[in-house]
């Protein structure tokens, strides 16, 4: 319970490896594209271990080079061909509906920004059920590999009434980190994605194993 003029905490959440346990299909949708240019399947390990953005920067590090346009667009096509067919047997992180659903009853506000294209989170985020529980939802907008600080600059924007320094970020990558700090809010990252426990301590914010311990150190925060 809020103490008499003090702000309450808004959540901005992060989708792909966050609320949505999707990384296996993320892993199977990557190393399809991989195959475009002649990689070995990786790991869920080496993927942990190298991924980073801008998503051509983690091709790099395991082809030694940069795709060219045409391979970054065939590798792109293809990846995202793949997990849509692979997004529909993943289910929502344990737990993630009920601190949901728990957090819009203690009459708190909460968003998601994803770095999912948003013409396709749409309809994805409704029909796992949980729409309901956010005063927005935004996705990618643009070109796809980029950052997200810009899409959370302008998440802000929209959001109007919610000053970033009142706001925590729950994310499973460094550029969640980023893309908070880029607006002036905070951040606690989720092991349970894209990047291993060593990766997302370099970026000096909270990491967690659990979603439900990243809102019980956000609602901690001093915001």
């Amino acid at each position: 319970m809020a103490k008499h003029g003090e702000k309450r905490t808004h959540l901005v959440w992060d989708w792909n490896g966050t609320l949505l346990d999707d990384i296996h299909a993320v892993l199977g949708a990557t190393n399809t594209a991989f195959a475009e240019v002649g990689l070995a399947p990786i790991t869920l390990e080496q993927y942990r271990a190298t991924y980073c953005v801008p998503v051509p920067l983690f091709y790099e590090r395991l082809l030694g080079r940069i795709p060219d346009d045409a391979e970054w667009e065939r590798m792109d096509v293809l990846f995202h061909d793949a997990y849509a067919e692979l997004r529909a047997a993943c289910r929502l992180t344990d737990g993630a509906a009920e601190l949901l659903a728990g957090w819009r009853r203690d009459g708190r506000s909460q968003s998601l920004l994803s770095m999912h294209g948003h013409e396709q989170l749409i309809p994805t985020v409704r029909g796992y059920g949980i729409e309901p529980h956010f005063v927005r939802v935004d996705g990618r907008t643009g070109p796809s590999g980029g950052s997200k600080a810009l899409h959370m600059e302008r998440h802000f924007a929209a959001l109007g009434t919610v000053a970033p320094e009142h706001a925590v970020v729950i994310g499973d990558a460094v550029d969640d980190a980023v893309a908070a700090a880029h607006v002036g809010a905070r951040a606690v990252l989720y092991t349970g994605g894209s990047h291993d426990r060593a990766s997302l301590e370099e970026a000096g914010v909270p990491v967690v194993d659990s979603l439900a311990e990243a809102v019980a150190l956000a609602e901690s925060m001093k915001v």
